[in-house]
């Protein structure tokens, strides 16, 4: 994996990769960076592909500020990751955001999820109508014991939040046939 809007990427091969996105329409493309600003300045001056998803990582309330960054890109579906999450994010605005993933961190110096947090989150996805995705708990379950990933699961109180942004159920029932 990687970010294609590190700041050693060059400009001419990012406009090679949006290129082959955009030839390959078939195919839907979940573009994810911890650099939104240099994200919005590439989309000021390129077009989107239709079928790129522009995400940003949210791992920490730190960070919160790279949500207005994307939030009025003018791409089909704006995302954020708050993978691994690392505390509570406190008020969210969602505005412009059409999907947020949450997952637990894994891996050796993994730090724990707080329940809340994850709750938090959920709750605030649900009011402002925007799917939410519980991806897993990582190295460490609800509980706050540590576990293997597969043990820990991915059900947020008894029940699995697996939902994706409308956009993306049209795409998939016309691709089935």
């Amino acid at each position: 994996m990687s970010d294609l809007f590190h700041e050693k990427m060059d400009i001419a091969f990012l406009n090679q990769i949006m290129q082959v996105i955009t030839e390959t329409p078939q195919h839907q493309y979940q573009i994810l960076t911890k650099r939104p600003k240099r994200m919005r300045e590439y989309f000021l001056t390129h077009p989107i592909p239709q079928n790129a998803w522009l995400g940003t990582t949210v791992e920490s309330s730190r960070v919160k500020h790279r949500i207005k960054e994307i939030s009025d890109l003018p791409a089909k579906i704006k995302w954020l990751s708050c993978e691994p999450l690392l505390d509570d994010l406190g008020v969210l605005d969602l505005s412009g955001i059409d999907w947020v993933i949450v997952g637990g961190e894994s891996g050796s110096n993994a730090r724990v999820m707080q329940e809340q947090w994850v709750l938090n989150i959920q709750k605030q996805c649900q009011e402002q109508k925007v799917a939410f995705f519980f991806k897993q708990w990582g190295a460490y379950g609800s509980d706050g014991k540590r576990r293997s990933k597969k043990e820990n699961g991915a059900k947020l109180e008894g029940r699995e939040y697996r939902n994706y942004p409308k956009i993306y159920k049209k795409i998939k029932d016309l691709l089935e046939f």
